[in-house]
Order: C-alpha cells, then structure tokens, then sequence
C-alpha cells in the first residue's frame, strides 16, 4: 500500500488531522491497483445480542448522499470518496467501496455484511445503540461501531481490525465483547466540585477534533461524553503535585 501526497493544511499553523500516525489503517489512503494508485480519502461525509429496531434519527435523513455505484441513498458517515485524482472521485457506500477492494485486491471471495444496531448498558445503567461499519481495506478488514448524535458518529467509538478472510460474524462478536469490556468501566464521576477523575485514577480516552479550537487544542470523549481540553485541565489540577503517564495507542487497539 501507498501513501498519497498529504493535503496542504488552511495554514501552516494548523496541524494535519489524524497526522501523527501514518501506520493506523484510516491513515493508509491508498490501495495499488495495476499501475494506478487509486486513493482513498474517507469523508465524515448495524444485534445478534440485543438488536434494537429504532425510528432513525430526523437529521440523519437531512444528511443522505447517494451512492455513485448503487444509487441508493446512504448516511454521509456510510460513505466513501473513492478514486485518483488522476481519474475523478466517487461517492461510494459502503457495499459498493468494499466490492471495488475486493476486486482490486483480488479478494472476490469477501462479502460485505450490513449489521443491525445493537444496544449495550454501561455500569450506571445508560443505554447506549450501536451502529456498525465495515470497510475491506486490502490486507485489512476494520469493522467500527459507534454512536449518532444528530446523526453522525458520536460518543463512544469503538474498532477491530481482522483478516479479510475472516467471518465477520466472529469478528462482530469479539468486537461486542471488546465494547462490553469498555462500558463497564467508568473513569469520570460527579463531584461537589463537577465532573471528577474517578477514584482509581485512570482515565482512557479518544482525541477528536475540536471546532471551537481550530484544532489546535483536542476534544477528548471520555466515557462517551466530550470533554474539551480546558474541562480536563481542571479535573488534573485535584491531582496537583502528582505524577501521570501518557500512553497513546491506535483506536483499534484496546487499552
């Protein structure tokens, strides 16, 4: 796989998202097919447990796009620019971009699944629905599961990384057991003081972009909920004088 020219930033003082780490699946863009490097630039653009049939959000609606190779109507977040800059761009789903990987990675034997919502209960007790992605990404299957929050990805987001040649149905399975394992754990509580740091000290979180700062300060979901940076400065500051360590690990893998 190769990587594609990055982007020029709107100014030499705003960071790249997502820059610092090109070895993440999401950062690898491209995919070879014959002597033509076809780019792929992923666009912010469901249980076998406890499937949930809920009424769609109203701005999810607001927010379709349709597909250029099936012509059906998909959530902008379902949706992928796939192609060159050589050759155009198209606005595929999910099916239709994993069916165009599996061609060009010679992995006609993958079939794309399509999975139901599925509702999860965090140890206070707050349900949480779940929609699930699948994007082939040649040597790579990543399957996502997230919240919606006026119908986009929201909240907790969780992700596995399997063998195209695996079931998805066993890579589903593990990826709930993985979500199961993160919502039982709660790493903030409310204090006389607001929001605190629970008592065992340990805080795992996700770094999302944060419009208000242009970027250059992250907003960090913390048990599903935003935190933006000046919010978690202050929950530091009840641990003044003492010691932290920093780990950062790419979202599929499991802190």
């Amino acid at each position: 796989m190769t990587l594609p020219e990055a982007q020029a930033p709107e100014s030499e003082a705003t960071p790249l998202r997502g820059a610092a780490n090109p070895s993440s699946v999401e950062n690898q863009y491209s995919i070879a097919k014959g002597s033509v490097d076809s780019y792929l630039l992923f666009r912010p653009a469901v249980s076998l447990l406890c499937s949930l049939n809920m009424d769609a959000l109203e701005s999810t609606a607001r927010q379709q796009v349709c597909c250029d190779g099936c012509g059906q109507s998909t959530p902008g977040y379902n949706i992928v620019n796939y192609g060159s800059i050589e050759w155009g761009y198209r606005r595929l789903c999910s099916r239709c971009f994993n069916t165009e990987i599996a061609k060009a990675a010679g992995l006609e034997g993958f079939e794309h699944a399509n999975f139901e919502p599925v509702g999860l209960t965090d140890c206070r007790g707050e349900l949480h629905e779940f929609h699930f992605r699948t994007h082939l990404l040649g040597p790579g299957v990543s399957l996502d599961a997230f919240e919606l929050r006026n119908g986009e990805p929201a909240g907790y987001y969780f992700q596995i990384i399997g063998d195209p040649e695996d079931d998805l149905l066993v890579l589903l399975g593990r990826l709930i057991e993985k979500m199961r394992r993160a919502l039982s754990v709660q790493h903030l509580r409310d204090g006389d003081c607001g929001l605190q740091i629970a008592d065992d000290g340990v805080v795992r979180a996700r770094i999302e972009w944060d419009d208000a700062q242009d970027g250059r300060l992250p907003l960090l979901v913390i048990d599903g909920r935003e935190i933006d940076w000046d919010q978690f400065g202050r929950m530091l500051m009840s641990y003044e004088g003492w010691q932290f360590k920093l780990t950062l690990a790419d979202k599929s893998e499991e802190l």
